[in-house]
């Protein structure tokens, strides 16, 4: 999770909101793929950390099915990224802070209980929880007090 939160850190340096996500093979400690938010610099709404991290790992194993693998991302992930979780079929998702507005597993639809989820990840959440909610927090307020909470139009 501390990769994971590097990365978030990375990601708000780059103006982009602080989330981080790396793949790890528990078994061997490999990191098999990493990603930060960055929809903005991109220009892609679907660049969240998760979805960059997946496709990470997709690559790196030359498969789009990352069984047994473990997700740790910072934030409780929204309802595409659970959508994307689910079809990678990752075997875990460990996050640091729970999303209560936008987050998906714990908070709002709860993706992964419903009936039509085919493929439900182990969760697991709080890690460092603390850290990221102050990550979180640093980084909103610094942009309100440059008049920048909302990213500007490219």
């Amino acid at each position: 999770m501390s990769m994971a939160l590097d990365l978030a850190q990375a990601a708000a340096k780059a103006g982009e909101v602080p989330v981080g996500a790396v793949v790890v093979n528990e078994l061997t400690g490999e990191v098999i793929g990493k990603g930060q938010n960055r929809p903005i610099t991109s220009h892609d709404p679907t660049a969240h950390a998760e979805i960059v991290a997946l496709r990470d790992a997709a690559t790196t194993l030359e498969n789009y099915r990352l069984t047994d693998l473990t997700l740790y991302v910072t934030l409780e992930p929204c309802a595409m990224c659970a959508g994307a979780i689910s079809h990678s079929r990752i075997g875990r998702v460990v996050w640091g802070a729970d999303d209560v507005k936008g987050g998906a597993v714990k908070n709002g639809p709860k993706f992964f209980e419903q009936p039509t989820c085919h493929w439900r990840p182990k969760t697991d959440s709080g890690l460092y929880a603390e850290q990221v909610s102050a990550q979180l927090k640093d980084f909103f307020r610094s942009r309100r007090k440059k008049g920048t909470a909302k990213p500007e139009p490219s």
